[in-house]
């Protein structure tokens, strides 16, 4: 009886670490800030503004802190995580991460070419294939750090490909990001964005 009673403490921690530090109840209340721009469940419905919803909790809060610190830089999000702590932080993201993200479809046209980047990359320019590390249904690697992309909005991935490119965002870790996205074209980096926005 004391080994079930142990093994149902463990589980219990386990599910209730799930995501991490924070509190996905308390993220709720705290989420109505950002539900304007994300979505009050956090499926965006203005392509510049990403899904947040499950997205990976650690990348979210990397992503809030690094809002805060000023490594990554935009004038909207700035004033939103002024006041937030690391608790708050763990909160947001677990609440986001346990959401269910909206489906999306991108431009079949441009997401043959896509896939053909996506999946394979461009060896004649050195253009790394993005299923390496964000995995053939573009599920991310959380392990790693590694974003959750399958389903977002394809301007906000156009955006964030084009902002590593110009050097605008560089809180990616080694210049990963910026080493790949800087050798895309910008008709490859359409094409991506309008593959990822279909990929589930």
């Amino acid at each position: 009886m004391k080994k079930l009673a142990i093994i149902a403490l463990i589980a219990a921690g386990f599910a209730g670490g799930a995501y991490g530090a924070g509190n996905a109840d308390a993220g709720k209340g705290k989420a109505a800030a950002c539900g304007a721009c994300h979505g009050a469940d956090g499926n965006s419905l203005v392509p510049n503004f990403p899904k947040l919803a499950g997205q990976h909790p650690a990348y979210l809060v990397k992503q809030l802190a690094d809002f805060k610190s000023g490594a990554r830089s935009d004038a909207s999000m700035a004033p939103m995580v002024a006041a937030l702590n690391r608790q708050d932080m763990e909160d947001l993201a677990a609440f986001f991460a346990g959401q269910t993200q909206s489906g999306g479809k991108g431009d079949p046209e441009l997401a043959a070419l896509g896939e053909r980047i996506y999946r394979g990359g461009n060896p004649d320019s050195g253009v790394a294939a993005c299923s390496a590390c964000h995995g053939p249904a573009g599920e991310g690697n959380p392990a790693a750090n590694f974003p959750k992309i399958g389903g977002q909005h394809a301007a906000y991935v156009a955006k964030a490909l084009n902002d590593f490119k110009s050097g605008a965002r560089s809180n990616d870790l080694n210049k990963m990001m910026r080493g790949v996205a800087s050798k895309m074209t910008a008709e490859e980096i359409k094409a991506v964005a309008e593959f990822v926005a279909g990929l589930h």
